[in-house]
């Protein structure tokens, strides 16, 4: 759990798109098979949004399925919020989402016992709005006095918000000082209320922060205090195309999809 996060890739943005499209075009499992046609609806949670949107056209090239999309935090009662949507009976074939919040829905009855693919780790980082000083964060002692400082914070309502309010600044030792500035975000990009300079710093996946526009991104935090997060993808239980379900999950976790997956900041954990 103490991990460093995974560099960023080095691949330029369209080089990598080329080559992950090539790839996965030439896998035998996805490209030489008869389109299979109708529609996949997949839930998924911002810290791999990026990559899956990356990697879904692909998909509906070399599969023939049309694929529509609900996105939400992993957790917690915002009205978007997968388990939200879930409870909603919401249409739903995938779920992507923090491994402990895709095993609670299995405890639920809303995802398919055994269905379970872990995909990415990803760490937790930090940015303030482009052009702002970047304060420092590379060491704990130097995390304490950049969160004392800041006049405000923004976390997300999902996994990495909830580390940070149950136990990053328990852990600290600056519970008092730093919870009462922290505001936690509903239905919207911590990145994005940064940009905006509604909070002065603002701390989410990196794979969440980097796609936005009008921040700086800090770093992660560092090895001794970071909580990387494992998310997963299941068969929803209510799904009307499970066999496409299982196609789809095992596109995203095929080496070839690496690539895409790693420059958005996150660590594939590809099939082997």
């Amino acid at each position: 759990m103490k991990t460093q996060p995974f560099p960023l890739h080095r691949l330029t943005r369209r080089a990598a798109l080329l080559a992950t499209a090539a790839a996965l075009a030439g896998c035998g499992s996805f490209g030489k098979q008869a389109p299979a046609g109708g529609d996949i609806h997949v839930m998924t949670s911002g810290g791999f949004t990026a990559a899956y949107n990356d990697l879904r056209p692909g998909f509906e090239r070399s599969s023939g399925y049309t694929v529509k999309t609900a996105y939400g935090a992993s957790m917690g009662n915002a009205e978007d919020s997968i388990p939200s949507r879930l409870s909603r009976n919401e249409p739903a074939d995938v779920v992507i989402l923090a491994r402990p919040a895709l095993d609670a829905l299995v405890a639920q009855g809303k995802v398919v016992p055994g269905s379970q693919v872990d995909l990415v780790r990803s760490a937790i980082g930090f940015a303030v709005r482009k052009g702002a000083p970047k304060p420092d964060i590379s060491t704990v002692d130097a995390l304490k006095r950049t969160l004392v400082a800041a006049p405000s914070i923004a976390y997300s309502a999902s996994a990495s918000g909830t580390y940070y309010e149950t136990e990053l600044l328990k852990t600290l030792g600056i519970e008092d000082q730093v919870k009462p500035k922290s505001k936690r975000i509903l239905s919207e990009r911590v990145g994005t209320v940064v940009a905006r300079g509604d909070a002065a710093l603002g701390l989410q996946q990196v794979s969440e922060l980097l796609p936005i526009e009008g921040i700086d991104y800090i770093g992660p935090l560092p090895a001794e205090v970071q909580r990387n997060t494992v998310f997963s993808a299941g068969v929803a239980a209510g799904s009307k195309q499970p066999e496409g379900a299982r196609q789809l999950i095992r596109y995203l976790n095929s080496p070839a999809a690496a690539p895409a997956i790693a420059k958005t900041g996150l660590e594939p954990l590809t099939a082997r």
